[in-house]
């Protein structure tokens, strides 16, 4: 793999021996079909198509087989997003990022270099950084990368087994009746429903489970702290929009949204924010805990 002055990772192909094209260009339209020749014949000519050793490639070169490419993706436009992550804490395993609203964590759809991901590539200079776990675009927090590959399973194990203890705080309505049962542990069963993008409540056994608490009354709003035990998809947004209580400009629940692709609206982020994170470091033993600089936009922190 390698990444690009924009800490952009590559991606790699094999040309198979029991094939043969003119050229490269028509291997990589039949290779990849989804993807416009015109847009492949761009790539070619930015040089963003090359050997393994980092050597451009033009389109009319000859096909070579057994042997491998790499090529990077091209966005014509991508949204930039201006607002900055910051850097909590780094050592030889981890890194730990404080995500701000809107910043996708990797690079999917129109995002490629506005991720957290490769923004944290180009500023520590660590091409290795994975990240242990992912939050919402929407979302605004705490997110960990892992520096070493070989390391990395071990603190994903940590999420797979519940034992890092993620705490968030979000707004949304006060509500009488349910701050009355608060604080409690809401559960639920959650699945896709028939738009992607959405989770909905079923009947069953319950495969989510979140822990909330009032923590302060502004009225019409209030703040809520989130423990989830569980680590679906949406967990939290769908959890409160079923309590009556959907998160303040949530644009996925109750309502979907479309979203803007391009002149994203800064103005209403998602009172959503992953606020701690506690865990034990797989590899030193030691407790690790870690707490956003963020505080949501209705209550500012009285500390």
């Amino acid at each position: 793999m390698k990444v690009n002055a924009e800490g952009v990772s590559s991606s790699r192909v094999f040309l198979p021996g029991d094939q043969q094209f003119q050229g490269l260009l028509e291997f990589f339209i039949h290779t990849f079909p989804h993807i416009q020749s015109s847009e492949w014949e761009a790539r070619f000519a930015e040089g963003l198509v090359m050997t393994m050793d980092g050597e451009p490639v033009r389109a009319g070169d000859p096909y070579q087989a057994n042997t491998h490419l790499m090529y990077f993706r091209r966005l014509a436009r991508e949204p930039e997003i201006p607002f900055t992550e910051e850097i909590l804490y780094q050592d030889e395993h981890i890194v730990v990022a404080d995500k701000p609203h809107f910043l996708p964590v990797t690079p999917s759809g129109l995002y490629l270099h506005q991720t957290l991901l490769n923004r944290l590539k180009r500023r520590t200079g660590i091409q290795t950084l994975s990240p242990i776990h992912r939050i919402d675009r929407d979302t605004a927090g705490l997110v960990i990368f892992s520096v070493q590959a070989q390391e990395r399973a071990q603190y994903q194990n940590l999420f797979r087994d519940r034992a890092v203890k993620k705490v968030y705080e979000a707004i949304a309505p006060y509500s009488e009746e349910q701050a009355l049962k608060l604080p409690m542990t809401y559960r639920s069963r959650l699945v896709e429903s028939e738009h992607f993008l959405q989770m909905q409540e079923v009947p069953g056994e319950p495969n989510t489970d979140t822990y909330i608490e009032l923590l302060e009354v502004d009225k019409p709003w209030a703040r809520y702290r989130l423990i989830p035990g569980s680590g679906k998809k949406h967990q939290l947004r769908s959890h409160l929009n079923a309590l009556g209580i959907p998160i303040r400009n949530d644009q996925i629940y109750p309502l979907l949204t479309p979203y803007q692709e391009y002149d994203l609206d800064f103005s209403k982020p998602l009172q959503l924010l992953a606020k701690e994170l506690y865990f034990v470091d797989p590899i030193s033993k030691q407790e690790m805990f870690f707490v956003s600089h963020q505080e949501l936009d209705s209550f500012p922190s009285t500390k």
